[in-house]
C-alpha cells in the first residue's frame, strides 16, 4: 500500500523521497554490516546505496532536460509530427497574426524537491519526537507511591535522648528508590505501597527510638529499621550465639561491622468470617535481615534490612549488601 502511495506522487516528490530514504537505510545498515562483521547486511546495504544512486542519476537526467528542451524524436530519429505541423502551418499576415499563448508554467522541480524532503524530515522528527511529546500523565505505565508527608507528627519522648536519631519519613525517602527494584534483581517492577513511621521498640517501655521504612513489590517486600540502644552488633552476634540459631554470616559493610542472619515472619489471621475473632499468631515466610552498625566504631545502636516475599523465595545475601551500601549513605544523620 505504502508503494503505490508513492508511486501515485509527481515524480519531482517522489522520487527526492526514494533517494533520501534509500540513503538513509544504505548508510545505516552498511554501518551495521561493518560493525558486526556480518557480509548479508552489508549486500543489502550495497543494493539499497546502488538504487539510490540509479534514481540520482535519473533525476540529473529529468533536470539536465528541463534546463535545455529539445524537439520530439522518435524512434528512427524523425522529428515528431506535432513540431513539423508547428513548424508548417502557414503565417497570416504581419497584422493578422495570432497573439503567440502564454507560455504554461510549470511547477519548480527544485521547489517540488526541497518540500518532498522537508515533509519526509517532518514525518521522521514526528515518528521519532512523538513518545517523548505524549502527555506525561499516561494511565498506561504506573506510578510508584510516594513517602507519606507529615506522617512523623509529634515524635515520641525517645527520641530527644536519641542524638542523631532519623525518624521514619527520612528512612522512607532514603529507601524508597527508583532504583531499588533493580537492586532487589526485579528491575521491571515498581512499588505498589510505601511507609514509613517513627515508633519505639518493643519491650523497651517507649524508651528507645526506633524508626522504620518499608516499600512492597509484587514480588519482594523491604523493611529497614534504626534501632538507637546501647546493643552493638559484637553483643547481637554473641545473642545469636547463645540462642543457637544458624545462617548467620558476619561481614562487614561500609566499613562497619554487619551479620546477616535469617528468621520468618508473622502471621495474623484475623478471621473476619468467622464472627471478628482473630486467630493465633502464626509463622509467616522467611526472611533475610541484613544488621550493620550505626557507627564503625560500633558503639551501640544499628540498622536493619529485611527482605521477604509472600513465595517465601529471597533474594541472595549480595542484593541485601548492595541496598545497605546504596541507602544507608542517604540516610540523614541529624540530631532531633
Amino acid at each position: 500500500m505504502l508503494g503505490l502511495l508513492l508511486r501515485l506522487l509527481p515524480f519531482w516528490v517522489r522520487e527526492p523521497l526514494f533517494i533520501v530514504i534509500g540513503s538513509v537505510f544504505g548508510v545505516r545498515i552498511m554501518y551495521l554490516a561493518v560493525r558486526d562483521e556480518a557480509w548479508a547486511p552489508g549486500a543489502i546495504g550495497v543494493a539499497f546505496l546502488l538504487a539510490t544512486a540509479v534514481r540520482v542519476h535519473t533525476v540529473v537526467r529529468a533536470v539536465r532536460a528541463r534546463r535545455n528542451p529539445a524537439p520530439a524524436v522518435s524512434a528512427d530519429g524523425a522529428v515528431s509530427d506535432a513540431v513539423v505541423r508547428s513548424q508548417s502551418q502557414p503565417q497570416g499576415p504581419a497584422g493578422q497574426r495570432p497573439a503567440p499563448a502564454a507560455p504554461r508554467k510549470e511547477p519548480n522541480a527544485w521547489g517540488q524537491a526541497v518540500a518532498a524532503v522537508a515533509v519526509f524530515a517532518a514525518l521522521g522528527a514526528a515518528l521519532w519526537l512523538g513518545p517523548n511529546l505524549l502527555p506525561s500523565g499516561d494511565n498506561s505505565s504506573p506510578r510508584a507511591p510516594s513517602c507519606p508527608s507529615g506522617e512523623d507528627g509529634e515524635l515520641p519522648s525517645a527520641y530527644t535522648g536519641a542524638p542523631g536519631a532519623v525518624t521514619g519519613g527520612q528512612l522512607c525517602e532514603a529507601l524508597n528508590r527508583t532504583d531499588l527494584a533493580r537492586l532487589l534483581g526485579t528491575p521491571t517492577e515498581t512499588a505498589t505501597v510505601v511507609s514509613g513511621t517513627s515508633d519505639t521498640a518493643l519491650l523497651t517501655d517507649g524508651k528507645v527510638a526506633r524508626p522504620e521504612a518499608e516499600v512492597r513489590f509484587d514480588t519482594y517486600t523491604v523493611n529497614v529499621s534504626a534501632t538507637y540502644n546501647e546493643l552493638s552488633i559484637a553483643q547481637y552476634v554473641k545473642l545469636m550465639e547463645f540462642g543457637e540459631e544458624t545462617d548467620v554470616k558476619t561481614l562487614s559493610v561500609l566499613g562497619r561491622p554487619a551479620v546477616l542472619s535469617s528468621d520468618h515472619t508473622m502471621s495474623i489471621d484475623l478471621g473476619l468470617g468467622s464472627g471478628g475473632s482473630g486467630g493465633p499468631v502464626g509463622q509467616g515466610p522467611p526472611a533475610r535481615t541484613l544488621t550493620v552498625a550505626l557507627d564503625g566504631k560500633d558503639p551501640g545502636g544499628y540498622y536493619e534490612i529485611t527482605v521477604w516475599s509472600t513465595s517465601g523465595a529471597l533474594p541472595d545475601d549480595g542484593a541485601l549488601v548492595d541496598i545497605a551500601e546504596t541507602v544507608l549513605p542517604t540516610v540523614p544523620e541529624q540530631a532531633v
